[in-house]
């Protein structure tokens, strides 16, 4: 059985260019959704638990069924374990022929490629970056404003005459606040030990 799915983003799309492809190569059932493919997408879901041995999922376009190309690698594949078929009107992908899988195996060999590259540029910028010293992350550091409240708590508890709690209420925050000021010790600081 021919399957139709179609989508658009938006709810002031209309699905009627898609749907009247899908009816006009002869899908028995169209599931229709007005939803971007990066929220959850129940019509895709019911045509997902619908599938049997021997249907063929038809799409529009490839765009309409995954957000990106390893989804959709996923989802045909997932397919093709299930023994259904795929095809995307016009991009000439048809999973129930020879080239079609050739086709589809291409894509997704490309996919797995651009990865791989991906990870590979990836790997040596961080490379490159520690030898030159630089660590990733979140750079370290307070506020201005944050700095000198601790350097305010540090003052004010070395002076050994109010409690943490009583330097906590007259500087805004909590004692558990004040203890982790405490334990603060700028850049400065520990650049001249």
């Amino acid at each position: 059985m021919l399957i139709g799915y179609a989508r658009v983003s938006t709810q002031d799309q209309q699905l009627h260019l898609q749907l009247d492809g899908l009816k006009q190569i002869g899908c028995e059932r169209i599931f229709q959704e007005k939803v971007s493919s990066g929220k959850v997408r129940p019509q895709l879901q019911l045509l997902l638990d619908s599938l049997r041995t021997g249907d063929t999922v038809v799409v529009w376009k490839l765009d309409r069924l995954g957000r990106s190309l390893k989804e959709l690698i996923t989802l045909i594949n997932d397919f093709q374990k299930k023994g259904v078929g795929f095809r995307s009107l016009n991009d000439a992908i048809d999973t129930t022929t020879a080239q079609g899988r050739l086709v589809f195996n291409l894509f997704a060999s490309l996919a797995e490629f651009e990865r791989d590259l991906i990870r590979e540029r990836t790997q040596a910028g961080l490379s490159a970056a520690r030898s030159r010293g630089r660590l990733g992350g979140r750079p370290k550091g307070l506020s201005q404003e944050t700095v000198a409240k601790a350097k305010a708590a540090r003052t004010l508890y070395e002076a050994k005459d109010k409690t943490a709690e009583e330097i906590g209420k007259l500087l805004g925050i909590s004692r558990a606040t004040v203890y982790r000021y405490l334990s603060y010790r700028p850049v400065e600081e520990d650049k001249a030990k």
